[in-house]
């Protein structure tokens, strides 16, 4: 399989914002996000992208929101195909189907929802050091990759730039509201159980994941991206053992690979070779393939 080259950039007039992954351009009421195949570790976008990974990101993002929809609302409108149903007023050119989509516009809230079903990533650091999982105190004696009795909760701060922080519950109250604190905070884990009980019929774990939401119509809404590798850690249920690392089909490969170098996480990032760009291409397309049971459409 020859995938096509790596998008880094898109051709499209005037952006809105341009993140470490998505171009989003304002259509007024709508707007049209763009993930190109650029990667992000540690917050540092990294010089060469992954070919294919925007159109995977897009892909399952809205297979995971057509299902979904019924558990929670969310900002999706279609997958932009480049016909006239589109209504844009500039032309979406080939490279960019399969990964561009047009969404309601929500009023993004200032908050990172993090849902962690195991022991894994940062938090198993923690634990190890301080005996606590975003600074609340665990019992002693969990395994990494021990799976809780019940999936935390873990908001952080979404910054701009640098490095999210841990919320307590009075902050992450305090910036929301506690109306809508209690709404995110239940949807992220609806979101959550209904997503891991589905992959887990297919043969994935979803360790922890990250959602964002805005807020339409008064209504907080799922926007961005929902359940994808970028977004969450997946796991092979017939690989699992609790008590040591696990292989990844997420975004930790690329991690892994950079932890063993002598790199102090700040830009510049170090280029890929093209084994581990290869490699998690591949894993992208893997559980895109395992969760959805179709191919990627690149």
């Amino acid at each position: 399989m020859t995938p096509n080259p790596v998008l880094l950039d898109t051709p499209l007039p005037n952006p809105s914002h341009r993140g470490k992954v998505r171009d989003i351009y304002d259509l007024g009421d709508r707007l049209l996000i763009v993930a190109t195949d650029r990667i992000s570790a540690f917050d540092v976008v990294l010089p060469n992208g992954v070919p294919g990974k925007g159109a995977v990101l897009t892909q399952i993002s809205s297979f995971w929101f057509q299902r979904t929809a019924s558990v929670v609302p969310n900002h999706l409108i279609r997958l932009a195909d480049g016909t006239p149903a589109d209504q844009l007023p500039f032309e979406l050119s080939r490279e960019l189907v399969g990964r561009s989509t047009i969404v309601h516009k929500a009023e993004r809230l200032p908050v990172e929802c993090i849902v962690r079903g195991y022991m894994a990533g940062s938090a198993w650091a923690e634990y190890q050091k301080q005996g606590t999982v975003c600074g609340v105190r665990m019992p002693k004696g969990i395994s990494e990759s021990e799976q809780f009795p019940e999936p935390l909760f873990t908001p952080t701060t979404k910054a701009d730039v640098g490095h999210d922080e841990n919320l307590t519950t009075e902050e992450y109250v305090g910036l929301l509201g506690m109306e809508v604190a209690n709404a995110v905070r239940l949807r992220s884990l609806a979101l959550y159980k209904y997503g891991s009980e589905y992959a887990r019929e297919r043969g994935i774990i979803i360790a922890d994941t990250k959602f964002e939401f805005g807020l339409l119509d008064g209504e907080p809404i799922v926007i961005d991206e929902i359940l994808t590798p970028d977004s969450s850690r997946f796991w092979d249920v017939d690989g699992y053992r609790s008590g040591t690392h696990q292989e990844a089909y997420d975004k930790q490969f690329v991690r892994d690979w950079l932890q063993t170098l002598d790199w102090n996480k700040e830009p510049p990032g170090p280029v890929l070779p093209p084994d581990v760009v290869e490699e998690t291409a591949r894993l992208y397309r893997e559980v895109f393939t395992r969760i959805t049971g179709e191919q990627v459409r690149l």
